[in-house]
C-alpha cells in the first residue's frame, strides 16, 4: 500500500474562534471556548482544526489586521491559552493549523509606526510607498488601494482596507521577520498554516495601472506575479524543515483553476490550495459537474491534491445558496465527503447553519459577511451556551431545533450523517486517496466512482427535486443515503428527490 501524507487523507475542520464558543461570558469566543469543545470536533471524526486568526489586532478586518504575530489577542486569550490549546488538540489526536497573514500588518503593528515616522527610517521600505499612486482598487469596498499618509507625504499600498498596509517581501528584512513568526508558531507546535491571499505578496514591480480595476475590479481578485511564487518556495522550504509533515494550505482566490495549479510548484510550494468554484456555485448539476471535471483535469495534470469547500467565513454558507433546503445540503455532504481530495468543513455546517439575518443594526464587518459568522448553538434552549452578554451577533436561524445538544440526541441528524460519512471515508481507501471516474448519468444526475486496490465505491447526486433513475453495472448495496431510504438494501437505482447515496459492492 503506497504511504500517503497525512493531509491527503484527512477532513479539516475550521473554527472560526469568535463565534465557536465563549468560556468567560463576554460574548464574544475564545480559546478556552474552543479547547472546551474539543470532544464535539474529535466526536464528529475530522483530523485536523484550522483556526481563524486570534493574534493581536485592533479587529478592523475581524483579525486579519495583525499587529503582534507573535501574541494572541487578549479577546480569545493568552500565549498559555494558546499551548493549552495545541496540547489538548494533540492529545485527543487533532493536528492544529494557524492562519498565517503574510500580505499585510495592521497599521498599529510596531514595524508600520516606525515605517510611516519618516521617509529614512530603517523600516521605511519594509512596506510599499510611493509618490504617486496608480488605479489598483482594494477589496472590501476600500476604493482605490493607496492612502496618503500626511505626515511623510507619499501613499502607502494596501490591497484591502486602509488599515491593512501591505508588506513589501522583496526587501529581505521582511522575509526573514515573517520567517521568524513562521518559526515562533512551529516551535510552539503547531502543524501548519493556512496561508491568506497567498497570490498578493507579489506584486507588479512596474506597478501599471490595470483596466481591471478601472472597471472596478480589486487587485486581490486577480493579482498573479511570479514572485509571489519565491515567497511560497521560501516558507515552503521553512516548514520542510520542520518534522512532523507540516503542511502549508493556501488561499489563492484566482478563479481559474489552471492558475491556481501553478502555485503548488514543483512539489516545492503549497501542499493544497482552496477550490473556490464550490464557494460560490448555487445548487446545479451542470454547474458542479464542470467544477468537479475542471479540478481533476488541471490538478491531475500536475499531480496537485485537490481540496473542496462548500463554506467558510468569507462566504455564504451553502444551505443559504441552496435555496434554505435542508435535503440539499444533506446531499452535499454526501458530495463533498467523497470527491478525491482533502474536505474543508466550516464550523456549523455539521449542524446544518444557514446565514444568520443581520440587520444593518447588528453589522460588524466592513464586508457584510457576519452571516456565515453568527455563534454556534451549542445547547437548545437559549441563549444556547453563550451565557453572559448577548453574543457579539445574532444567532442562525432555527438554532433550538439544530443545536448541537439536539443533533447528538436525534439518530437522523445532518451531524449523524456527518460523523457516519467522515467514519466511512476513514474506513474506505477508495474514499481516502483512490482515483476519481465520472460516471454516464442522467443530466441531473452527478455519479462517480473511487477506486484504490481492490477498494471500489460509486456516489450518484441527484440535484432534481423529483426522483431519477440510475443505472449502474454489478450488484451494489447503500452504505449511506441522505435521505436514509434503502440504507442496507441492494441499490435498485432509484435515487429519490435530491437525494445522494454511497454504494459498495454487494456482499
Amino acid at each position: 500500500m503506497t504511504e500517503h501524507p497525512w493531509w491527503r487523507q484527512a477532513v479539516v475542520y475550521q473554527v472560526y474562534p469568535r463565534s465557536f464558543a465563549d468560556s468567560d461570558g463576554d460574548g464574544v469566543g475564545d480559546l478556552t471556548g474552543v479547547r472546551q469543545h474539543l470532544g464535539h470536533i474529535r466526536d464528529l471524526g475530522v483530523d485536523a482544526v484550522w483556526l481563524s486568526p486570534v493574534y493581536r489586532s485592533p479587529m478592523a478586518d475581524a483579525g486579519y489586521d495583525i499587529s503582534d504575530y507573535q501574541d494572541i489577542d487578549p479577546t480569545f486569550g493568552s500565549l498559555e491559552d494558546m499551548d493549552a490549546l495545541l496540547a489538548e488538540a494533540h492529545r485527543l489526536g487533532l493536528r492544529v493549523l494557524m492562519d498565517f497573514v503574510p500580505n499585510h500588518t495592521s497599521d498599529q503593528h510596531a514595524w508600520f509606526r516606525e515605517s510611516r515616522s519618516s521617509r529614512d527610517n530603517p523600516k521605511r521600505d519594509w512596506y510599499i510607498w510611493r509618490d504617486e499612486p496608480n488605479n489598483w482598487r482594494a477589496a472590501l469596498n476600500a476604493g482605490s488601494a493607496w492612502t496618503w499618509d500626511e505626515q511623510t507625504e507619499q501613499y502607502y499600498l494596501h490591497l484591502f482596507l486602509p488599515q491593512q498596509p501591505d508588506l513589501n517581501w522583496r526587501n529581505p528584512d521582511v522575509v526573514e521577520a515573517m520567517h521568524d513568526v513562521l518559526r515562533f508558531w512551529l516551535d510552539r507546535g503547531v502543524d501548519g498554516f493556512r496561508i491568506d491571499v497567498a497570490h498578493c505578496v507579489g506584486k507588479d514591480p512596474e506597478f501599471a495601472d490595470d483596466q481591471r480595476c478601472a472597471a472596478g475590479e480589486p487587485l486581490s481578485d486577480f493579482n498573479d506575479q511570479p514572485y509571489s511564487h519565491e515567497v511560497l518556495r521560501g516558507i515552503r522550504k521553512l516548514v520542510d524543515s520542520y518534522p512532523g509533515d507540516r503542511v502549508l494550505v493556501g488561499e489563492v482566490n484566482i478563479r481559474s483553476t489552471r492558475r491556481v495549479a501553478k502555485y503548488y510548484g514543483a512539489n516545492d510550494e503549497l501542499h493544497m490550495s482552496f477550490n473556490f468554484p464550490p464557494l460560490d456555485a448555487p445548487w446545479d448539476p451542470v454547474v458542479f459537474r464542470m467544477c468537479v471535471r475542471e479540478v481533476e483535469k488541471e490538478l491531475g495534470t500536475v499531480a496537485a491534491w485537490p481540496t473542496w469547500v462548500l463554506s467558510n467565513h468569507d462566504n455564504e454558507r451553502h444551505r443559504t445558496r441552496y435555496g434554505g433546503s435542508m435535503r440539499r445540503t444533506r446531499a452535499a455532504a454526501v458530495m463533498l465527503l467523497t470527491l478525491r481530495g482533502t474536505p474543508f468543513l466550516y464550523q456549523g455546517e455539521e449542524l446544518g447553519l444557514a446565514n444568520a439575518v443581520i440587520t444593518p443594526e447588528s453589522q460588524v464587518d466592513p464586508g457584510g459577511r457576519d452571516g456565515a459568522r453568527a455563534p454556534l448553538p451549542w445547547l437548545a434552549a437559549p441563549p444556547h451556551g453563550w451565557d453572559g452578554k448577548t453574543p457579539w451577533l445574532p444567532f442562525p436561524p432555527d438554532a433550538e431545533t439544530l443545536s448541537a445538544q439536539r443533533a447528538n440526541d436525534e439518530p437522523g441528524s445532518i451531524l449523524q450523517l456527518y460523523r457516519r460519512l467522515i467514519s466511512e471515508r476513514r474506513r474506505s481507501e477508495a474514499l481516502r486517496v483512490g482515483d476519481w471516474t465520472e460516471l454516464p448519468s442522467p443530466p441531473e444526475v452527478l455519479a462517480y466512482r473511487r477506486r484504490a486496490g481492490d477498494d471500489t465505491r460509486i456516489v450518484a447526486i441527484n440535484f432534481a427535486d423529483h426522483p431519477q433513475q440510475f443505472e449502474v453495472d454489478g450488484r451494489w448495496q447503500v452504505t449511506i443515503a441522505s435521505e436514509p431510504d434503502g440504507e442496507g438494501e441492494p441499490f435498485t437505482g432509484r435515487l429519490g428527490a435530491e437525494q445522494a447515496v454511497l454504494l459498495e459492492p454487494s456482499r
